[in-house]
């Protein structure tokens, strides 16, 4: 039907350029003519729209389009899920897909592994595959990167995000959004803002401070837009000051298009808009998915009864709605055409190409996260090792369908047994060793995997256990997976803990053998109260369709991991903020955010509680020794840069990469700051024996807090100590500066 679509405004357009080519230049449409700037392009169309086309143009016409001008020869606009990869094509008024057999595609590690690299080079080769698939399959807008920030551990929708800190996601956002736009296809950055839970997504209203919402919710969808250049921009379901997200004068209005300058599309996230007084006034510009079936239910919910279709349309026309406000949607609706479904310098784009199967590997080997590794349990020696045991339903199952709208149907998945045995041969043996999630579809697609299993709970721990004690090496392949209350969108988790009594099992494996490693496959933080008993564990995330190869590179050595945790994993529920002041309650519909500017790393700090891995937190199979922190000057003018370097030394056997981190603490603020913040951080590679200077840069506004009272970032004189380490609870050097 796309293409279909596309082809009728293809002729309309080649009719209209005819017509037009019959007239004197000066009298053709100027927004025909590309070598015209942008905003003389939207002025000339919009001059050109009936009132009624204008209101076609800001909602959906089917799931995941929206309509053009045919007469005018402008086409539609057509979206696509998700931020980890291009989703299926879907029937036009339904969920499910449409059967296609070339709509399938890479699947890319989720956000988190992404921000788990500390590597902007590894976001920007994100953003340009992703980008080239969605060309490919001729999609404008691609519903996706989210940022939300990481602030609880049981939010099933983490996996999508890019951690606790809003440093480390601004960083890691613009080279993805810059990247992928660089193929004419618009980012939509969500879920602005405050999107930080899915129970009661739709209806719960988030309290929160403007410090807390200006330091710590905002600072990434701030990047996104004025560094990275998004255009567009997608509203949350949530409440915030009584309003929806998706329409809501203080988010929108106040702070993305005024105090932002923000000049894309807000698109309502789909089913997010609910008032059409509110949709018009308060900053929404194009209407999704605003629960319809399209044709199967009849006009009374079909897309001309959108909240900003005819609801508005005959507001507009009997004068109690202005066309100014009408025309700002349209221009911005116009200006995002532009730029993509009009956009004649597009590239071609591809799909499934080596490129990106190549480069989906690298970035999952760059985010994998070895947690822990006392007697050199990892990486294991293919030269010498016999038997590997693997064992856990996480080692077979297949990742990529379920979990939510960033379900994909990618073209191969290579599981994590496959990726080992490619690896070491028939030296890998299986068992299962627990059984949790035996579904394999989601809206149509299907794994084809028969998960079933007739063995108790008790004999598949004694068989793993039995296969163990003959084993050279055992690794464990668990967590968690993406069905309902776990890595999900639409629930949250229950607790911390593993399910499926995969502690039985770890604490098993362990005794029955030291030469164990635990890879926990999840996009949220677990509890491990067998740690003490386990040698070594890895954080492997959700890795897409590279997951086997991926990880069998970090085990069997081929790749030194790098990764570093972009969220702290605390030891209990309790030691996170949140959870510690009772701010979080699946069945609130008032969620005060008490623990403010709190979050994470922060709060373990602040309270001094010592976190099961903190934030930051890596190791590599190599060490690293850093000199002093040096600081070009002790005291610096209010305004000026301070500059801060440090040299770092690859101490070990084998070349590896170290992320070197640059936290900030003001030693005298009147007013409550953390201990310190993450300001700066450089991913380097280093040979053996190899020194590097890594040099950071402080300016002055990294140094700054927001005054809520004078709704300003305030820089204060006095005294700031630079902590440069490898973790946030692994400082190596510090020096003091002066702003004065």
């Amino acid at each position: 039907m796309k293409n279909t679509a596309r082809l009728i405004a293809i002729i309309s357009l080649s009719a209209s350029v005819a017509s037009c080519c019959q007239a004197p230049k000066s009298e053709g449409p100027v927004y025909l003519d590309d070598s015209q700037p942008i905003e003389a392009r939207v002025e000339d169309a919009l001059s050109r729209m009936t009132l009624e086309e204008k209101v076609k143009v800001i909602h959906a016409q089917s799931k995941f389009s929206s309509a053009g001008v045919p007469r005018l020869g402008i086409p539609e606009l057509w979206t696509t899920d998700g931020p980890h990869g291009i989703r299926p094509e879907v029937l036009w008024d339904e969920w499910d897909q449409a059967g296609w057999t070339n709509d399938s595609c890479v699947a890319f590690p989720a956000l988190t592994c992404l921000a788990a690299t500390w590597n902007e080079d590894m976001s920007a080769l994100y953003g340009k595959s992703i980008g080239e698939e969605a060309r490919f399959r001729e999609k404008d807008i691609l519903l996706g990167p989210g940022v939300n920030i990481y602030r609880t551990p049981l939010n099933g929708r983490n996996f999508e995000y890019m951690g606790e800190d809003p440093y480390l996601a601004s960083r890691m956002v613009v080279p993805y959004v810059q990247e992928v736009q660089k193929n004419g296809v618009a980012v939509c950055v969500k879920h602005y803002a405050l999107n930080n839970q899915e129970s009661k997504r739709h209806e719960y209203d988030a309290v929160v401070d403007d410090r807390t919402l200006y330091e710590i919710y905002l600072p990434a969808f701030k990047a996104a837009v004025q560094e990275g250049g998004a255009w567009s921009i997608m509203g949350a379901y949530n409440f915030y000051k009584g309003q929806h997200a998706c329409h809501n004068e203080y988010l929108l209005n106040d702070i993305l298009k005024g105090e932002w300058g923000f000049d894309g599309v807000v698109i309502s996230d789909w089913g997010g808009t609910h008032e059409t007084d509110q949709a018009i006034t308060n900053g929404l510009d194009l209407e999704f998915g605003t629960w319809t079936d399209g044709l199967t239910m009849g006009a009374t919910n079909g897309y001309d009864a959108y909240y900003l279709a005819d609801p508005y349309l005959e507001k507009l026309r009997n004068g109690t709605a202005s066309e100014d406000v009408l025309d700002d949607k349209v221009r911005r609706v116009l200006r995002l055409m532009f730029r993509t479904a009009m956009n004649n310098d597009k590239p071609a784009g591809s799909m499934c190409s080596p490129e990106h199967y190549d480069a989906a590997r690298k970035i999952a080997g760059e985010g994998i996260v070895l947690l822990k590794n006392d007697n050199d349990v990892l990486p294991i020696d293919l030269s010498s090792a016999g038997k590997i045991a693997v064992i856990g339903e996480n080692a077979i199952k297949m990742m990529t369908v379920g979990g939510g709208s960033s379900s994909l149907k990618a073209q191969h998945e290579c599981t994590p047994l496959e990726g080992l045995i490619a690896a070491a041969g028939d030296r890998i043996v299986y068992e299962r060793g627990y059984v949790g999630d035996v579904s394999g579809s989601y809206n149509g697609v299907v794994t084809g995997q028969d998960l079933s299993e007739s063995r108790s709970e008790e004999q598949l721990i004694a068989d793993a256990v039995a296969l163990a004690k003959t084993a050279d090496a055992v690794i464990f392949v668990g967590g968690l997976n993406k069905a309902s209350h776990q890595d999900c969108e639409d629930s949250d988790r229950y607790h911390l803990e593993l399910p499926y009594a995969q502690d039985k099992v770890i604490e098993a494996l362990a005794e029955a053998n030291p030469n164990l490693a635990v890879v926990i496959i999840s996009g949220n933080a677990v509890a491990m109260p067998w740690i003490d008993n386990v040698n070594a564990v890895v954080e492997g995330w959700y890795i897409g369709s590279q997951m086997g190869h991926a990880l069998a590179d970090v085990l069997f050595g081929k790749v030194n991991p790098s990764g570093k945790l972009p969220f702290t994993f605390p030891a209990k529920l309790e030691d996170n903020g949140a959870h510690a002041l009772n701010a979080y309650d699946p069945a609130d519909l008032s969620v005060e955010y008490k623990e403010g500017i709190y979050v994470g790393y922060r709060w373990a700090e602040k309270q001094n509680i010592k976190p099961l891995f903190a934030f930051g937190h890596g190791l590599s199979y190599t060490d690293f020794t850093y000199g002093d922190a040096e600081c070009a000057k002790a005291s610096v003018k209010a305004g000026s840069n301070v500059t801060v370097s440090v040299d770092v030394t690859n101490s070990g056997k084998v070349a590896g990469k170290e992320v070197v981190q640059l936290y900030i603490g003001d030693d005298e603020s009147s007013v409550d700051r953390p201990v310190k913040e993450l300001k700066g951080f450089r991913k380097i590679s280093l040979e053996p024996g190899e020194t590097k200077t890594v040099t950071f840069t402080i300016e002055p506004d990294m140094l700054k807090y927001f005054d809520a009272a004078k709704h300003e970032w305030v820089l204060e004189n006095g005294k700031f100590t630079a902590y440069v380490g490898s973790a946030s609870d692994d400082i190596r050097t510090t020096v003091q500066f002066e702003v004065r």
